[in-house]
């Protein structure tokens, strides 16, 4: 029970804490103070329905099915090269936090949309929730399957609330376009990193 937890956790949270298009995005909310509760709140839910879906037996049937892993594999190389594309012209034009009444603000309706859109619409994330650590759950012997599945939910609810809400200690830092640019373009590394990554894998 205890090990699988710990498995579980161990390997959810090195999945979920590499920098993604998600995590971008929830540091951005963070930072801005736009929706924060919103935007975790729906980033932990998918997570926790993805890896329940992979670890009930999806992922092991994806697994299976050589035409569908490659439609996801390949989807999420074009998803990640694109968002590396967005992120390096985000750290070519600079940009600022706005602190004052004058930031725009997004719609809570444009807010979940984007949450969700960065979520769902990225085949690297069934990848990572459903194929792999659903397959990896589904190996576990008993109540293990279990265990395991809570493990990597709880590092996911653990990571969002953290990244959403920790998010504004970095705020004054984040007050120079510099700062931006850094992020920006660390991001757009990872991305595209990831996409050659998956390109060349096996998977």
């Amino acid at each position: 029970m205890g090990s699988s937890y710990l498995q579980g956790f161990g390997l959810g949270a090195g999945l979920i804490i590499a920098i993604g298009a998600q995590n971008a995005h929830v540091l951005r909310m963070g930072l801005r103070r736009q929706h924060v509760g919103l935007t975790v709140a729906a980033c932990v839910v998918i997570d926790v329905l993805l890896i329940a879906a992979g670890v009930a037996g999806m992922g092991a049937l994806i697994e299976g099915r050589p035409a569908l892993l490659a439609g996801v594999r390949w989807g999420g190389v074009l998803f990640l090269a694109g968002y590396a594309l967005r992120a390096f012209a985000q750290a070519w034009r600079g940009a600022s936090l706005q602190l004052s009444g004058d930031a725009p603000a997004l719609s809570m309706r444009r807010a979940l949309a984007a949450v969700l859109a960065l979520s769902l619409l990225n085949p690297h994330v069934y990848l990572d929730t459903v194929v792999l650590l659903g397959s990896l759950g589904g190996r576990q012997a008993g109540d293990g399957r279990l265990w395991f599945g809570l493990g990597a939910a709880s590092a996911s609810v653990l990571w969002f609330v953290g990244l959403g809400y920790g998010a504004r200690l970095l705020a004054p830092w984040f007050a120079r376009p510099a700062a931006w640019r850094v992020l920006d373009a660390g991001v757009g590394v990872v991305m595209a990193t990831l996409a050659g990554m998956l390109a060349w894998s096996g998977v």
